[in-house]
């Protein structure tokens, strides 16, 4: 099945929200697509059949970013099916709210390993694998600049997350591969939305002058040109798409 011909790009946590998105844009600029998802399959298989309806190609993939054997079998797959990646993007996170006073040391680990030693497993691979002249993006987020009680062991997970962005771009030198985050500010998504109110949802608007939420569509397109020829400059860098929430 390898077409060594097409470029392709994997995404982490790409069944849906922000990295479905992606993973479509992606696949209508041309990239032949790997959709990673650690849950149930049938949201990820959606994708995939969105992306092949449009006339694209792809495979989903399930793997635990946390699980460095999981993350090495992603990428085995995904040359199998490809060949070399020339874009990763890793997106699979998690976000549980809690205090630091609380002590909940099970949740804080949890929430490392998801989202700082997924990055390092899914760093180290593209690192490996990932064809000279590619791209490697990780996800942040805007709210490291808020310091906002109970996001914690988030917050240090992206700070984290930041760190490793800038020392892969350094270590990568020689071979054209460009490293950065992403980190947006609120998102209109449904794990986002859950469980807040309209009057909740009207604050966070408010909270950046732009008035508006933004959309997974909008870190698509910063995606696509971070990807493509025209975001080859762009190397080591924290792009922060959140409408003038933080900065």
């Amino acid at each position: 099945m390898t077409n060594s011909g097409t470029k392709s790009a994997i995404v982490t946590g790409a069944s849906g929200g922000i990295g479905s998105s992606i993973a479509k844009r992606l696949a209508k600029d041309g990239f032949s697509m790997v959709v990673n998802y650690s849950g149930k399959p049938a949201p990820a298989e959606a994708v995939i059949a969105d992306i092949k309806a449009a006339g694209g190609q792809g495979i989903a993939v399930q793997a635990d970013v946390a699980n460095a054997e999981d993350v090495e079998r992603l990428f085995k797959e995904s040359l199998d099916a490809f060949g070399r990646p020339d874009v990763v993007v890793h997106c699979a996170g998690i976000m549980p709210l809690f205090p630091i006073a609380s002590g909940d040391v099970a949740t804080f680990d949890k929430v490392i390993a998801t989202n700082l030693r997924g990055t390092f497993l899914v760093f180290a691979q593209a690192a490996q694998h990932v064809a000279d002249g590619g791209r490697i993006l990780a996800f942040s987020s805007s709210v490291l600049a808020k310091s906002f009680p109970t996001y914690g062991a988030y917050i240090a997970s992206k700070a984290g997350v930041e760190g490793l962005v800038h020392v892969l771009a350094n270590e990568l030198r020689g071979r054209n591969i460009t490293v950065n985050a992403v980190a947006p500010g609120q998102v209109q998504t449904d794990l986002f939305l859950k469980g807040k109110s309209d009057a909740r949802i009207d604050e966070l608007k408010k909270m950046n002058p732009l008035e508006r939420l933004g959309m997974p569509e909008d870190m698509a397109n910063v995606v696509s040109f971070l990807v493509g020829p025209e975001g080859g400059w762009i190397n080591s860098q924290v792009v922060r798409p959140n409408g003038g929430f933080v900065y």
